[in-house]
């Protein structure tokens, strides 16, 4: 199995130390997001360049640790419009020298009309939609250049809330180099958990062929609240979601999220059993 973690949540380190500790937990997949995890780049605009690529990239591999997405969870559809410029130049900066990282998958979420990314009324607007196709589209163009993916990912309470929506925006922009990473936690909320099993088929019925990449994790329902949990904690159906990545999706990087070091291999093993079955 291709079982990974992000790797921040081991914390922020040397890029030395992090691969040592991921390589400790036998982990061999991560997802890098340069800002959270590496001590000494608190803003990567502008830094990058193929020997410091390179140089991540070989610690990593010396450890046997592959970078399976480059994350870089900025809002590209940001209420300040120069703020919204410097995001999408970061990202294409990423775009650039992903093939340096020796990755092919950059990843991000869709962004709000808030500025911190909270949710706002009209992020499920045309309006919205819009403001986001045009930064996609141009995201896209930069990694259609360089050979490489922009993988985005679907949130209730950001842009791309439903299959539906993420269908329509796959559709507009037209591109094999636009794919999906594929979070089911994120397309579920208070009001339509009991609707998981629907969300997850119709999910693999509408976009499943873009899928490049799994996230992994569980949610609970108490107090009329979701909660999000390492996977394996909560109530979502493993069973349905990894029958269908057999199916559909073999050998898929899957990269767990809401874990710590101290329950990586209990989720490790909660995913594992569903594909023994």
């Amino acid at each position: 199995m291709l079982i990974g973690v992000r790797a921040h949540d081991f914390g922020k380190l040397s890029i030395e130390e992090l691969a040592k500790k991921i390589q400790e937990k036998n982990i061999s997949y991560i997802q890098l997001a340069l800002s959270k995890a590496v001590a000494g780049i608190d803003n990567p605009s502008g830094i990058l360049n193929p020997g410091l690529a390179s140089y991540i990239r070989d610690i990593l591999y010396k450890h046997n640790i592959k970078i399976s997405v480059l994350g870089v969870y900025l809002n590209y559809i940001h209420p300040d419009i120069e703020q919204r410029r410097k995001n999408i130049e970061i990202f294409k900066e990423h775009v650039r020298f992903a093939r340096d990282f020796g990755c092919s998958v950059i990843g991000t979420e869709t962004g709000s009309l808030n500025a911190n990314y909270s949710y706002n009324s009209e992020n499920e607007s045309d309006y919205a939609f819009n403001l986001l196709y045009n930064s996609l589209s141009e995201l896209v163009d930069e990694a259609e250049k360089f050979g490489v993916f922009v993988g985005i990912e679907g949130v209730t309470s950001h842009v791309l809330t439903t299959p539906q929506r993420i269908k329509e925006m796959l559709d507009k922009i037209n591109s094999n180099n636009l794919q999906v990473i594929f979070d089911p936690v994120n397309l579920i909320d208070f009001k339509n958990f009991n609707e998981q099993d629907r969300i997850i088929k119709q999910s693999f019925e509408l976009f499943g062929d873009k899928i490049a990449v799994i996230h992994a994790k569980d949610f609970i329902v108490e107090n009329n609240n979701l909660s999000q949990v390492a996977p394996g904690k909560g109530i979502l159906n493993y069973k349905l979601l990894c029958d269908l990545i057999k199916k559909r999706k073999p050998h898929i990087e899957i990269l767990m999220e809401e874990t710590t070091p101290l329950n990586i291999h209990e989720s490790i093993n909660y995913i594992e059993k569903y594909f023994k079955e």
